[in-house]
């Protein structure tokens, strides 16, 4: 996450947005402890698709404890060698992994001043970590926030063209409980993302 100078410098709605990103990554960075099921059990929505999502998060995690959440991770994204769904860029685009879109990536990556964290071990176009890229390139926590054409382009060449089919993958998982609803809202903020950059084009 940016700093708080460069977090104060963007708009409100900017701001909501790379929240939307974090928090989503969070959640497909690895399954929540007790402390984020209480986040998420406090979470309240509205009657929006967005917001039906979020009370559906909301009322699942009531539902779970931190155990059942951790083996549902590990069930829908690790497994006994191959988890449910296999939440990568390349293998949506291509049927493999780490194929040629991870190698694009890398490459926009670094023109970008972006590098994979050293203990991490997921490629980097795994869900989680295109969307915490996201909300770096709005917030500045790469430099200066990148303007929204840029944000655009990023989009479309690494989240746009393959998440929302994980994500309704994730939706309708056999695995999926707590799970389920994060489907929802991460396909359901990506439809709104890319509808917003179709109307500022």
């Amino acid at each position: 996450m940016a700093d708080d100078v460069a977090v104060s410098e963007i708009a409100d709605e900017d701001r909501l947005r790379a929240h939307w990103y974090a928090l989503i990554a969070r959640f497909l960075t690895t399954s929540p402890d007790l402390a984020t099921l209480k986040f998420m059990r406090g979470l309240t929505g509205d009657d929006t698709a967005l917001g039906k999502g979020v009370k559906a998060l909301a009322a699942a995690a009531r539902g779970a404890t931190a155990a059942q959440a951790e083996q549902e991770y590990f069930d829908l994204f690790v497994g006994v060698g191959q988890g449910e769904l296999l939440p990568y860029g390349s293998y949506y685009l291509t049927g493999f992994l780490n194929e040629k879109p991870l190698a694009t990536l890398r490459a926009d990556m670094a023109k970008l001043g972006i590098a994979r964290i050293g203990q991490v071990t997921e490629p980097e176009d795994h869900i989680a970590s295109l969307c915490e890229i996201m909300a770096g390139l709005i917030t500045g926590a790469f430099g200066e926030p990148m303007s929204l054409a840029q944000q655009q382009e990023f989009f479309a060449r690494h989240i746009g063209c393959w998440a929302p089919r994980f994500f309704e993958d994730l939706e309708a998982a056999r695995s999926a409980a707590l799970y389920m609803p994060i489907g929802t809202i991460g396909k359901v903020f990506l439809a709104i993302e890319n509808q917003a950059f179709e109307m500022a084009a």
